[in-house]
């Protein structure tokens, strides 16, 4: 059974970083990519990041570009996502998904992703 858990969010500071992180289990490692999405209160589910089956290819909205960061690694079986200069509308729960693609495929539309974690939220100190 394909399993996602989501770690790592909690309350910080404007400007402060925290490191999220998404252990997977349940499905073949190498064919899936990445993505992960938040959600605010009151907002659409938004595509954050992704980064594709072999890690080559990454992609990032412009609200995150340059302060966000995608990983993943094999040998633990987890994906990153790094965050810094976290400011207010960064607030939201954040979700992991994987999707199944071609090797340079790099999906952040929710429609699209196989399975999907339970969340982890991120708070901003106000």
């Amino acid at each position: 059974q394909a399993q996602l858990v989501e770690s790592g969010g909690g309350l910080v500071r404007p400007g402060g970083s925290l490191q999220l992180r998404c252990r997977v289990s349940g499905f073949t490692w190498d064919y899936y990519g990445f993505a992960w999405f938040r959600q605010a209160p009151g907002k659409e589910r938004e595509g954050v990041a992704c980064i594709s089956r072999t890690g080559s290819v990454t992609r990032y909205a412009d609200s995150v570009q340059g302060r966000f960061s995608i990983a993943r690694d094999r040998a633990t079986s987890q994906a990153f996502l790094q965050m810094n200069g976290l400011t207010a509308e960064d607030v939201g729960t954040y979700y992991c998904a994987a999707f199944e693609g071609s090797r340079a495929s790099c999906q952040t539309t929710p429609v699209a992703m196989n399975y999907w974690g339970k969340g982890t939220l991120v708070t901003i100190f106000s």
